[in-house]
Protein backbone atom coordinates (compact mmCIF):
# COMPACT_ATOMS: atom_id res chain seq x y z
CA UNK A 1 0.00 0.00 0.00
CA UNK A 2 1.36 3.40 -1.04
CA UNK A 3 -0.22 6.72 -0.03
CA UNK A 4 0.59 10.17 -1.38
CA UNK A 5 -0.02 13.15 0.88
CA UNK A 6 -0.36 16.51 -0.88
CA UNK A 7 0.62 19.93 0.45
CA UNK A 8 2.39 18.78 3.61
CA UNK A 9 3.65 21.44 6.02
CA UNK A 10 6.85 21.00 8.07
CA UNK A 11 4.84 20.82 11.30
CA UNK A 12 2.94 17.78 9.98
CA UNK A 13 6.08 15.73 9.43
CA UNK A 14 6.59 14.55 13.02
CA UNK A 15 3.10 13.03 13.54
CA UNK A 16 3.29 11.66 9.98
CA UNK A 17 6.58 9.90 10.72
CA UNK A 18 5.11 8.47 13.92
CA UNK A 19 2.09 7.10 12.04
CA UNK A 20 4.31 5.50 9.38
CA UNK A 21 6.47 3.89 12.08
CA UNK A 22 3.42 2.48 13.86
CA UNK A 23 1.65 1.22 10.73
CA UNK A 24 4.48 0.21 8.41
CA UNK A 25 2.83 1.79 5.38
CA UNK A 26 4.65 3.89 2.79
CA UNK A 27 3.53 7.53 2.78
CA UNK A 28 5.21 9.96 0.38
CA UNK A 29 4.69 13.71 0.55
CA UNK A 30 4.92 16.86 -1.52
CA UNK A 31 4.37 20.56 -0.86
CA UNK A 32 1.82 21.36 -3.58
CA UNK A 33 -2.00 21.36 -3.61
CA UNK A 34 -3.98 18.97 -5.79
CA UNK A 35 -4.69 20.61 -9.16
CA UNK A 36 -4.66 19.92 -12.88
CA UNK A 37 -0.91 20.57 -12.82
CA UNK A 38 -0.19 18.17 -9.94
CA UNK A 39 -2.74 15.38 -10.28
CA UNK A 40 -0.29 13.22 -12.26
CA UNK A 41 1.86 12.96 -9.13
CA UNK A 42 -0.77 10.55 -7.80
CA UNK A 43 -0.07 7.99 -10.53
CA UNK A 44 1.26 4.78 -9.03
CA UNK A 45 -0.26 5.38 -5.61
CA UNK A 46 -3.16 3.55 -3.98
CA UNK A 47 -4.58 6.52 -2.09
CA UNK A 48 -4.22 10.26 -1.57
CA UNK A 49 -4.65 12.73 1.29
CA UNK A 50 -5.05 16.47 0.70
CA UNK A 51 -5.45 19.76 2.56
CA UNK A 52 -5.91 23.08 0.80
CA UNK A 53 -8.14 26.13 0.58
CA UNK A 54 -8.50 26.33 -3.19
CA UNK A 55 -11.33 24.46 -4.93
CA UNK A 56 -10.80 21.28 -6.96
CA UNK A 57 -13.28 21.98 -9.73
CA UNK A 58 -11.79 20.67 -12.98
CA UNK A 59 -13.46 17.37 -13.94
CA UNK A 60 -10.21 16.10 -15.43
CA UNK A 61 -8.71 15.83 -11.93
CA UNK A 62 -11.39 13.36 -10.86
CA UNK A 63 -11.20 11.47 -14.15
CA UNK A 64 -7.43 11.08 -13.86
CA UNK A 65 -7.59 9.90 -10.26
CA UNK A 66 -10.12 7.28 -11.34
CA UNK A 67 -7.95 6.20 -14.25
CA UNK A 68 -5.01 5.77 -11.85
CA UNK A 69 -7.10 3.28 -9.87
CA UNK A 70 -7.51 5.59 -6.88
CA UNK A 71 -10.74 5.00 -4.96
CA UNK A 72 -10.87 7.96 -2.59
CA UNK A 73 -10.00 11.58 -1.84
CA UNK A 74 -9.30 12.01 1.84
CA UNK A 75 -9.18 15.51 3.29
CA UNK A 76 -7.27 16.08 6.50
CA UNK A 77 -9.44 19.13 7.20
CA UNK A 78 -13.11 19.62 8.04
CA UNK A 79 -14.34 21.75 5.14
CA UNK A 80 -15.17 19.69 2.07
CA UNK A 81 -16.79 22.43 -0.02
CA UNK A 82 -13.63 22.51 -2.14
CA UNK A 83 -14.61 19.12 -3.59
CA UNK A 84 -17.01 18.68 -6.52
CA UNK A 85 -18.98 15.85 -4.94
CA UNK A 86 -20.85 15.10 -8.16
CA UNK A 87 -17.59 14.58 -10.06
CA UNK A 88 -16.23 12.49 -7.20
CA UNK A 89 -19.27 10.23 -7.24
CA UNK A 90 -19.22 10.00 -11.04
CA UNK A 91 -15.64 8.74 -10.85
CA UNK A 92 -16.22 6.33 -7.94
CA UNK A 93 -14.15 8.38 -5.51
CA UNK A 94 -15.13 8.18 -1.85
CA UNK A 95 -14.63 11.55 -0.13
CA UNK A 96 -13.82 11.79 3.59
CA UNK A 97 -12.93 14.63 5.92
CA UNK A 98 -11.83 15.05 9.53
CA UNK A 99 -14.95 16.46 11.20
CA UNK A 100 -13.56 16.61 14.75
CA UNK A 101 -9.79 16.95 14.75
CA UNK A 102 -9.97 18.88 18.03
CA UNK A 103 -13.09 20.92 18.81
CA UNK A 104 -11.22 22.48 21.74
CA UNK A 105 -8.64 24.04 19.41
CA UNK A 106 -11.20 26.32 17.77
CA UNK A 107 -13.16 26.93 20.96
CA UNK A 108 -10.05 28.07 22.81
CA UNK A 109 -9.27 30.59 20.06
CA UNK A 110 -12.83 31.91 20.36
CA UNK A 111 -12.33 32.26 24.11
CA UNK A 112 -9.03 34.12 23.57
CA UNK A 113 -10.71 36.49 21.09
CA UNK A 114 -13.64 37.18 23.40
CA UNK A 115 -11.38 37.83 26.39
CA UNK A 116 -9.22 40.24 24.39
CA UNK A 117 -12.17 42.11 22.91
CA UNK A 118 -14.05 42.36 26.20
CA UNK A 119 -10.99 43.89 27.85
CA UNK A 120 -10.37 46.20 24.86
CA UNK A 121 -6.78 44.93 24.54
CA UNK A 122 -6.40 45.99 20.90
CA UNK A 123 -7.71 49.48 21.60
CA UNK A 124 -5.51 49.85 24.68
CA UNK A 125 -2.40 48.79 22.78
CA UNK A 126 -3.19 51.18 19.94
CA UNK A 127 -3.51 54.08 22.43
CA UNK A 128 -0.32 53.15 24.22
CA UNK A 129 1.65 53.44 20.98
CA UNK A 130 0.85 57.16 21.15
CA UNK A 131 1.46 57.55 24.88
CA UNK A 132 -2.20 57.41 25.91
CA UNK A 133 -2.60 55.30 29.05
CA UNK A 134 -6.02 56.63 30.04
CA UNK A 135 -9.06 54.53 30.96
CA UNK A 136 -11.66 56.39 28.90
CA UNK A 137 -14.15 54.06 27.20
CA UNK A 138 -12.47 50.77 28.14
CA UNK A 139 -14.52 49.63 31.13
CA UNK A 140 -15.02 45.91 30.54
CA UNK A 141 -17.92 43.54 30.93
CA UNK A 142 -17.46 40.21 32.72
CA UNK A 143 -18.30 37.00 30.91
CA UNK A 144 -20.61 35.65 33.62
CA UNK A 145 -22.97 38.61 33.06
CA UNK A 146 -23.29 37.96 29.31
CA UNK A 147 -25.29 35.83 26.90
CA UNK A 148 -23.29 33.87 24.34
CA UNK A 149 -25.22 32.96 21.18
CA UNK A 150 -23.95 30.12 19.02
CA UNK A 151 -24.97 29.58 15.40
CA UNK A 152 -24.28 25.88 14.80
CA UNK A 153 -23.90 23.79 17.94
CA UNK A 154 -22.18 20.77 16.44
CA UNK A 155 -18.89 19.37 17.71
CA UNK A 156 -17.06 22.71 17.72
CA UNK A 157 -20.07 24.81 18.71
CA UNK A 158 -20.74 22.42 21.59
CA UNK A 159 -17.17 22.82 22.83
CA UNK A 160 -17.58 26.60 22.68
CA UNK A 161 -20.83 26.33 24.63
CA UNK A 162 -19.25 24.25 27.39
CA UNK A 163 -16.33 26.64 27.84
CA UNK A 164 -18.53 29.71 28.21
CA UNK A 165 -21.06 27.89 30.39
CA UNK A 166 -18.20 26.88 32.70
CA UNK A 167 -17.32 30.58 32.98
CA UNK A 168 -20.86 31.39 34.07
CA UNK A 169 -22.30 32.83 30.86
CA UNK A 170 -25.83 32.17 29.68
CA UNK A 171 -25.54 30.16 26.47
CA UNK A 172 -28.14 29.98 23.71
CA UNK A 173 -27.83 28.27 20.33
CA UNK A 174 -29.58 27.98 16.98
CA UNK A 175 -29.17 24.59 15.35
CA UNK A 176 -31.65 22.30 13.54
CA UNK A 177 -30.29 19.36 15.57
CA UNK A 178 -31.06 19.49 19.29
CA UNK A 179 -28.59 17.41 21.29
CA UNK A 180 -29.92 16.11 24.63
CA UNK A 181 -26.41 16.00 26.08
CA UNK A 182 -26.34 19.82 25.88
CA UNK A 183 -29.51 20.35 27.89
CA UNK A 184 -27.50 21.38 30.97
CA UNK A 185 -25.27 23.67 28.92
CA UNK A 186 -27.44 25.74 26.58
CA UNK A 187 -30.95 26.65 25.54
CA UNK A 188 -32.01 26.16 21.92
CA UNK A 189 -33.65 29.18 20.30
CA UNK A 190 -34.21 30.44 16.75
CA UNK A 191 -31.69 32.46 14.76
CA UNK A 192 -33.41 35.79 15.34
CA UNK A 193 -33.33 35.30 19.10
CA UNK A 194 -29.58 34.70 18.95
CA UNK A 195 -29.00 37.77 16.81
CA UNK A 196 -31.21 40.07 18.89
CA UNK A 197 -30.34 38.97 22.43
CA UNK A 198 -26.76 37.62 22.47
CA UNK A 199 -23.91 39.78 23.70
CA UNK A 200 -21.50 37.52 21.81
CA UNK A 201 -22.57 35.93 18.51
CA UNK A 202 -20.21 33.19 17.35
CA UNK A 203 -20.46 31.25 14.07
CA UNK A 204 -19.76 27.51 13.89
CA UNK A 205 -21.59 26.33 10.80
CA UNK A 206 -20.38 24.41 7.75
CA UNK A 207 -20.55 26.19 4.40
CA UNK A 208 -23.70 25.07 2.58
CA UNK A 209 -26.21 26.64 0.23
CA UNK A 210 -28.24 27.59 3.31
CA UNK A 211 -25.37 29.17 5.25
CA UNK A 212 -23.63 30.92 2.35
CA UNK A 213 -23.89 34.69 3.06
CA UNK A 214 -26.09 33.95 6.08
CA UNK A 215 -24.84 37.01 7.95
CA UNK A 216 -25.95 40.08 6.00
CA UNK A 217 -26.35 43.79 6.69
CA UNK A 218 -29.89 43.13 7.91
CA UNK A 219 -28.63 40.56 10.39
CA UNK A 220 -26.04 42.94 11.84
CA UNK A 221 -28.78 45.55 12.29
CA UNK A 222 -30.63 43.07 14.54
CA UNK A 223 -27.67 42.73 16.90
CA UNK A 224 -27.04 44.81 20.00
CA UNK A 225 -24.74 47.81 19.45
CA UNK A 226 -22.63 46.34 22.27
CA UNK A 227 -22.43 42.89 20.62
CA UNK A 228 -19.20 41.11 19.74
CA UNK A 229 -19.30 39.06 16.52
CA UNK A 230 -17.04 36.03 16.01
CA UNK A 231 -16.56 33.98 12.84
CA UNK A 232 -14.43 30.87 13.23
CA UNK A 233 -16.33 28.78 10.67
CA UNK A 234 -16.11 29.67 6.97
CA UNK A 235 -15.47 33.07 5.44
CA UNK A 236 -18.35 32.90 3.00
CA UNK A 237 -21.02 32.62 5.70
CA UNK A 238 -20.51 36.34 6.32
CA UNK A 239 -20.94 39.27 3.93
CA UNK A 240 -17.58 40.88 4.77
CA UNK A 241 -18.59 44.26 3.38
CA UNK A 242 -21.63 44.22 5.65
CA UNK A 243 -19.38 43.37 8.62
CA UNK A 244 -17.11 46.32 7.84
CA UNK A 245 -20.12 48.65 7.59
CA UNK A 246 -21.63 47.34 10.83
CA UNK A 247 -18.38 48.11 12.65
CA UNK A 248 -17.95 51.52 11.03
CA UNK A 249 -21.57 52.46 11.83
CA UNK A 250 -21.25 51.10 15.40
CA UNK A 251 -24.10 48.64 14.84
CA UNK A 252 -21.88 46.16 16.72
CA UNK A 253 -18.97 46.93 19.04
CA UNK A 254 -16.23 44.51 18.00
CA UNK A 255 -15.42 41.42 15.96
CA UNK A 256 -12.97 38.58 15.56
CA UNK A 257 -12.58 36.68 12.31
CA UNK A 258 -10.40 33.63 11.80
CA UNK A 259 -11.69 33.11 8.29
CA UNK A 260 -12.79 35.57 5.63
CA UNK A 261 -13.89 35.89 2.03
CA UNK A 262 -10.97 35.77 -0.38
CA UNK A 263 -8.64 34.05 2.06
CA UNK A 264 -7.48 31.34 -0.36
CA UNK A 265 -4.48 33.29 -1.61
CA UNK A 266 -3.69 34.91 1.74
CA UNK A 267 -3.81 32.56 4.73
CA UNK A 268 -0.68 30.54 5.32
CA UNK A 269 1.38 32.93 3.17
CA UNK A 270 4.09 35.42 4.10
CA UNK A 271 3.02 38.54 2.22
CA UNK A 272 5.48 40.91 3.89
CA UNK A 273 6.05 43.92 1.66
CA UNK A 274 3.36 42.88 -0.81
CA UNK A 275 0.02 44.45 -1.55
CA UNK A 276 -3.00 42.60 -0.18
CA UNK A 277 -5.71 42.59 -2.82
CA UNK A 278 -8.63 42.55 -0.38
CA UNK A 279 -10.03 45.95 0.57
CA UNK A 280 -12.41 44.67 3.23
CA UNK A 281 -9.64 42.72 4.93
CA UNK A 282 -7.39 45.80 4.96
CA UNK A 283 -10.17 47.81 6.62
CA UNK A 284 -10.66 45.14 9.28
CA UNK A 285 -6.92 44.90 9.95
CA UNK A 286 -6.85 48.65 10.61
CA UNK A 287 -9.55 48.49 13.30
CA UNK A 288 -8.28 48.15 16.89
CA UNK A 289 -11.58 46.58 17.96
CA UNK A 290 -11.18 43.71 15.46
CA UNK A 291 -9.04 40.60 15.80
CA UNK A 292 -8.02 39.04 12.48
CA UNK A 293 -6.25 35.67 12.51
CA UNK A 294 -5.25 33.67 9.40
CA UNK A 295 -7.46 30.58 9.79
CA UNK A 296 -5.48 29.23 12.75
CA UNK A 297 -8.37 28.02 14.88
CA UNK A 298 -7.41 24.43 14.12
CA UNK A 299 -3.68 24.97 14.57
CA UNK A 300 -2.63 23.18 17.74
CA UNK A 301 -0.36 20.19 18.31
CA UNK A 302 -3.28 17.95 19.25
CA UNK A 303 -5.32 18.95 16.20
CA UNK A 304 -2.46 18.50 13.71
CA UNK A 305 -1.72 15.03 15.08
CA UNK A 306 -5.38 14.05 14.92
CA UNK A 307 -5.74 15.34 11.35
CA UNK A 308 -2.80 13.21 10.22
CA UNK A 309 -3.87 10.07 12.08
CA UNK A 310 -7.58 10.21 11.26
CA UNK A 311 -7.06 10.94 7.56
CA UNK A 312 -4.45 8.21 7.04
CA UNK A 313 -6.53 5.71 8.97
CA UNK A 314 -9.46 6.56 6.70
CA UNK A 315 -7.37 5.84 3.59
CA UNK A 316 -6.39 2.43 4.97
CA UNK A 317 -10.00 1.68 5.91
CA UNK A 318 -11.28 2.44 2.41
CA UNK A 319 -8.45 0.61 0.62
CA UNK A 320 -9.22 -2.43 2.76
CA UNK A 321 -12.79 -2.38 1.44
CA UNK A 322 -14.37 -1.06 4.61
CA UNK A 323 -16.55 2.00 5.19
CA UNK A 324 -15.11 5.09 6.85
CA UNK A 325 -17.32 6.85 9.41
CA UNK A 326 -16.17 10.16 7.94
CA UNK A 327 -17.59 9.87 4.42
CA UNK A 328 -19.26 13.03 3.08
CA UNK A 329 -21.68 13.67 0.25
CA UNK A 330 -23.58 10.42 0.57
Amino acid sequence: MKILMYNVRPDEQKPLNEWVKQNGIQVDTNSVPLSTETVDLAKGYDGIVIQQHGPISDPSIYEKLHSFGIKQITLRITGFEIIDLDQAKKNDLVVTNVPAYSPRSVSELVLADVMGLLRHIGEVQEREKHGDFSWKGIEAREIHTLTVGIIGAGKIGSAVARIFRALGATVIAADPVHRPELNDTLTYVDHDTVFKTADIVTMHTPLTDETNQMITADVFKKMKPTAIFINASRGQVVDTGALVSALENKEISAAAIDTFEGENTIVGQDLTGKQIDNDNLKKLLAMPNVNVTPHIGFYTEVAVQNMIEISLNDVVTILNGQKSPHEVGE
